[in-house]
């Protein structure tokens, strides 16, 4: 019987270093042990080891000492700039690693010289990533590479697409554009790309954040449009960038053009806004009229009839939702979204919403269990704009929890922010579908099917914690819940640039910067 030979495991760049350093390590410590006994040696041929104990005791423990330090200090000197050399090169070649590569930029390495050194080790990868490759061939020699085309060719070909590309060099000044980028030029002639990223997940930010933790890197944005609302010629794009460290043209970005597609959710949107604005009114005379009779007729009900009067209440309420959630949205995309936060609680936030939470959850029979301590440090929030934040997040816990599951709505302060947690043990969500979760209009294929809403609800509640300077995350396991939990600043932290703003949120914002991060099941804004 034929025995295969066990295959040897791949040899890493990073797995150098432990064993260079176990090497060096090692041979260090038989140098010290082959000097500390010369010495000893030496002492004794004098005949001071056994005569002077003293003496023989500080000359071998100094030696000592002057060993392991000189050896540290040469060791440190000599593998400092190997060590960052090789982290380099892990992630040039691509291997898994948590160390974030070198920045050439540094002050210390500029300072040492080691700084071109890095840099053309990023230059010569992004080189060899870019040249023309020959095409393997099973059946004979290799497939020499095409024969290299003109600029000028290029140029044109790439002018006649529908999409945009614009490549920018690693100062971060745009080198090319084609016709189909929407570009826009400052009064000192600098070019950039014209489009309305949202101001916390920007370009530049993920730029920023590539030269710090990346070599190679690749992002894209979907549905970024180039103007606002009602403005002539918007268009929408899915961008795409591509980042290459230490490259000629560092930063690739394309645009893909998806008005068609895009377009009609902005026009029904625009029609829903306005419908939802005509319905208003009337949603709110029927509530009126709704606790007008309940109250009057309260005696003279029997339990089926008071049943009804409650339901009604609750659909009532949820439609109210639907159509300020509407609206909100329409308000957000304008950029007319304005909030006038003024100090509360959370506990007062929930308080002002808290019979509707209840009536909601218990005609789906479901249990909802608050815990917000009233002593929780002060917020600088607008009461209608984050109870309807907690409204939605409570709403989407019970349609997506069990029959009988149970809601819990908890308060925490933690450091300088105050958190609203919501969860719940219900169907939960499978990494693919959270990191989607706050894009306008989204909704994933089970939740189309079996539960009804807009997908808007968590887009605007997104607005509305970042007009307030906070953030809103979601922790879920498909089919053991989610948790949602909404941190916000607390009063004393925000209330001097409250008021040099007149009580607007715009410093709220502009500090809370610092784009998305995913990590499959956990979504952060």
């Amino acid at each position: 019987m034929a025995v295969t030979p066990a295959q040897k495991k791949p040899q890493l760049v990073k797995d150098f270093w432990p064993r260079f350093s176990r090497r060096v390590v090692g041979m260090s410590v038989l140098i010290q042990v082959l000097l500390l006994g010369a010495t000893t040696s030496a002492l004794y041929a004098f005949g001071i080891l056994f005569t002077d104990p003293l003496v023989s005791g500080i000359v071998l423990g100094a030696q000592l000492i002057a060993g392991i330090l000189s050896t540290a200090l040469v060791f440190g000197l000599v593998a400092t700039p190997t060590k960052r050399l090789l982290d380099a090169l892990v992630h040039v070649a691509g291997e898994p690693t948590s160390t974030p590569p070198p920045n050439p930029n540094e002050t210390s390495f500029e300072k040492s010289g080691f700084s071109p050194v890095l840099k053309t080790l990023y230059q010569l990868a992004a080189d060899t990533s870019e040249a023309p490759t020959q095409q393997e061939n099973k059946d004979g020699p290799a497939t020499p590479a095409p024969t290299p085309i003109s600029q000028q060719l290029v140029t044109k070909a790439l002018d006649e697409t529908i999409c945009g590309f614009a490549m920018y060099s690693k100062e971060r000044t745009m080198v090319y554009s084609n016709k189909a980028t929407p570009i826009r030029v400052d009064s000192e002639g600098v070019a950039s790309l014209d489009l309305l990223f949202n101001e916390h997940d920007t370009l530049e930010q993920w730029w920023d954040e590539c030269d710090k933790n990346e070599v190679h890197a690749e992002k894209t944005w979907p549905r970024i449009p180039n103007k606002l609302p009602d403005e002539e010629d918007r268009r929408f794009f899915d961008v795409i960038a591509s980042y290459n460290k230490e490259s000629e043209t560092e930063m690739v970005v394309t645009l893909v053009d998806r008005t068609h597609i895009y377009s009609v959710g902005e026009g029904d949107l625009d029609f829903i806004a306005f419908a939802a604005h005509e319905l208003r009114g009337p949603i709110t005379v029927i509530r009126g009229y709704l606790d007008v009779l309940q109250d009057e007729l309260a005696a003279t009900l029997q339990p089926d009839q008071q049943e009804l009067f409650r339901r009604l209440t609750v659909s009532s309420n949820k439609l109210t939702g639907y159509i300020n959630n509407i609206l909100n949205t329409s308000r957000y995309d304008r950029r007319h979204l304005k909030i006038r936060p003024v100090e509360t609680t959370i506990a007062a936030v929930y308080d002002s919403i808290r019979d509707d939470m209840e009536l909601r959850a218990s005609s789906q029979n479901r249990l909802l269990t608050v815990a917000i301590p009233s002593e929780l440090p002060t917020v600088a929030a607008d009461t209608a704009s984050l109870g309807e934040v907690f409204s939605n997040l409570i709403d989407n816990a019970i349609k997506y929890s069990n029959e009988g599951g149970t809601i819990t709505v908890t308060g925490a302060s933690k450091g300088d922010t105050v958190e609203l947690s919501v969860e719940d043990r219900g169907i939960g969500m499978p990494g693919n579908v959270v990191s989607n979760l706050f894009q306008k209009f989204y909704r994933s294929h089970r939740s189309r099917e079996t539960v009804a809403g807009t997908g808007i609800g968590l887009y605007i509640s997104k607005a509305i914690v970042e007009s307030h300077g906070g953030t809103i995350s979601v922790r879920s396991e498909d089919g053991h819940g989610s948790t949602f939990t909404v941190s916000l600043p607390t009063y004393k932290m925000v209330a001097d640039r409250l008021k040099t703003s007149n009580n607007g949120t715009e410093g709220l914002i502009s500090e809370n910067g610092g784009g998305w991060i995913k990590n499959h099941t956990m979504y952060r804004g």
